[in-house]
């Protein structure tokens, strides 16, 4: 049976910086790497808030980037 190993967690923010010429969005993301692989989705949900606070756009999403190893 195969078995995930949780390898790096990153907080990525997306921002909506405009209208396309189509009326789509535009987005731009952030990433952030070196996050804690324990941190909790209130403690992403914080740092973000700190981010988005920095920032003259407006939020899109915050998402949770995990990558996992697989082993058989």
């Amino acid at each position: 049976m195969a078995q995930a190993i949780l390898a790096t967690t990153k907080l990525r923010v997306v921002f909506q910086v405009g209208l396309g010429e189509d009326g789509k969005p535009l987005l731009k993301a952030k990433t952030f790497s070196n996050i804690q692989r324990l941190a909790t989705a209130d403690q992403l949900l914080q740092a973000a808030q700190a981010v988005i606070g920095l920032s003259n756009d407006t939020l899109s999403s915050i998402e949770r980037v995990d990558n996992s190893e697989l082993l058989a």
